[in-house]
């Protein structure tokens, strides 16, 4: 009964009853609905979407895209969502709305699809269509798991802390009566990719509950998934097989959107002010420190924050905004020439009792934590800086000898790792791109190599959208940058071998794509520091 399951599928994913109108849904006091700056569409970690929750009268989202906020709107999966035009995960958009404080999530819900609805003329309908799944299937021989015995026991599966075996971290999966709908989704968070997250769908034909054991390579290690990595045999072992296939699925289909949304309402910046940067509710700095391990800024429980003894450029780095190896110009000589841990520092802080952090949202909490860190830093160490536009090299994208496949339009424009596996020192990816331009692919680069911190920009003079793949070594910068660390361990005659990896992204982009990054001199927007005291202003 397709018209049923239709409708079914749209009442799971809009939290509203059948009879409910598109003009009943609730809606937002007022709401600031605009095109993030360009520099945050690149998708790194740095710019990932943040927010999506209410604090206070205030909701906002941040650097999210347009399948992002269809996602989020009807609480559907991404890849529940079809169609629509090629730009619906390549733009970012940015929305501060207010409404009553203590709304419920699926009224927000309500409130964003109607905010999207009349902002961007979206217009979505439930619909069918084959989509790409792995297939969960018996295989030919005997199951290596028994029905579940006792039916009353809870169903679930426990995972233990994972075990190291030959240097590979391995997981064993415990699994107690558990279906086997149950268990294909508990597939799909093991094996696939976080890029490429296709679903599982069960076709064993297999009902009832189930015990089952699986061991599986910790997902620290990531594979393009199930036909070529272990995820295959990890399901061999039960005697099913996992392959990739085109079901038929429910999905929400984009039938029109716009990608500029209508003006914002008259009164919005008066209404929805910017509000201050959060800053520790009390913060001690420990200089300086001896402990033999530094860790980084991090969150703990009931709003503690702590680092422990870390370089104080690369706390500045953070709390800036700067890239790995970037550095501000106007670094004082005392810290810039210091090769010691003598500036390192520990620090222990509380976060606001107020303030709303979202912990399944590593983006808004990194932000959060920049944030009162840069404060803490400029405060206690009396920083004094400013941005101005100096000479920098740069890189600028060419084209020597193209080898590019001309995209289809109407795909979805941008670029996922769906290969990334460690291989000794090495961090193997695959970098797959769709229907890019090579503007856009240019306003990407800073995202896939360290040694880049500048826009780059495009000189090709290739028109269109484009497909190819890059395969690289994610860490040959990093271990060209420190050798001593690439150096494989000694070999049976007591002689160090070379270290393995491939080429880098730089190296790949020129013998896989035909294309060259250049360096040259440009301004850019360089942070200075004018003054800076040695010693931290006393706790």
């Amino acid at each position: 009964m397709p018209g049923r399951a239709c409708l079914s599928f749209l009442v799971l994913l809009s939290g509203a009853s059948p009879a409910q109108s598109p003009a009943a849904k609730p809606v937002f006091d007022i709401a600031d609905v605009h095109v993030s700056p360009r520099l945050d569409w690149v998708k790194n970690p740095a710019h990932a979407m943040q927010g999506g929750f209410l604090t206070g009268d205030r909701y906002e989202l941040r650097r999210a895209t347009m399948l992002d906020l269809i996602r989020m709107a009807y609480n559907v999966d991404a890849d529940k969502v079809s169609g629509g035009p090629s730009w619906l995960d390549y733009d970012r958009f940015e929305i501060v709305a207010k409404t009553k404080p203590g709304t419920r999530p699926e009224q927000l819900r309500l409130m964003l699809q109607a905010l999207i609805e009349d902002r961007f003329r979206l217009a979505v309908k439930p619909d069918t269509r084959p989509a790409p799944v792995y297939v969960l299937s018996k295989g030919k021989g005997e199951l290596k798991f028994s029905a579940t015995a006792d039916r009353s026991n809870l169903s679930g599966c426990h995972d233990p802390r994972p075990v190291l075996d030959g240097g590979i971290r391995y997981s064993k999966i415990e699994c107690r009566n558990i279906t086997m709908d149950a268990f294909a989704e508990r597939l799909r968070r093991l094996l696939a990719t976080p890029i490429a997250d296709l679903p599982v769908v069960n076709h064993t034909g297999l009902e009832g509950g189930w015990d089952i054991d699986l061991v599986v390579r910790a997902r620290i290690i990531t594979d393009a998934g199930p036909a070529n990595g272990p995820g295959l045999d990890a399901v061999k072992q039960l005697g099913l097989t996992l392959e990739p296939g085109t079901v038929p699925q429910p999905v929400l289909a984009v039938e029109r959107v716009t990608e500029q949304p209508s003006a914002n309402p008259p009164g919005v910046a008066e209404s929805l002010p910017p509000l201050p940067p959060p800053q520790f509710e009390v913060a001690s700095i420990k200089w300086p420190c001896n402990d033999n391990m530094s860790r980084a800024p991090r969150f703990e429980s009931a709003g503690r924050v702590t680092a422990t003894c870390m370089p104080l450029m690369s706390l500045i780095r953070q709390a800036f905004g700067l890239a790995l190896f970037e550095e501000p110009a106007g670094v004082p000589k005392w810290l810039a020439d210091d090769s010691t841990t003598s500036h390192n520092i520990s620090i222990f802080a509380k976060a606001p009792a107020n303030l709303t952090i979202d912990a399944q949202n590593n983006a808004q909490a990194r932000g959060v934590l920049r944030a009162m860190l840069r404060a803490l830093l400029i405060e206690r160490y009396q920083i004094k800086f400013h941005y101005e536009d100096r000479p920098v090299d740069a890189r600028t994208l060419a084209a020597v000898k193209p080898k590019l496949a001309k995209a289809d339009p109407t795909g979805r424009t941008g670029c996922k790792r769906e290969r990334q596996q460690q291989e000794g020192r090495a961090l193997m990816v695959q970098l797959v791109c769709r229907n890019m331009t090579m503007a856009q692919f240019a306003e990407q680069l800073t995202a896939y190599d360290t040694d880049i911190y500048y826009p780059v920009l495009d000189a090709t003079g290739l028109d269109g959208g484009w497909d190819f793949t890059l395969n690289y070594d994610a860490m040959a910068s990093l271990n060209e940058r420190f050798p001593q660390f690439a150096r494989a361990a000694p070999g049976p005659d007591g002689q160090a071998s070379e270290p393995s990896g491939g080429l880098s992204f730089q190296d790949a982009i020129e013998k896989q794509l035909g294309l060259k990054l250049e360096v040259h001199k440009r301004p850019e927007p360089v942070l200075v520091i004018d003054h800076m005291e040695e010693k931290p202003i006393e706790n």
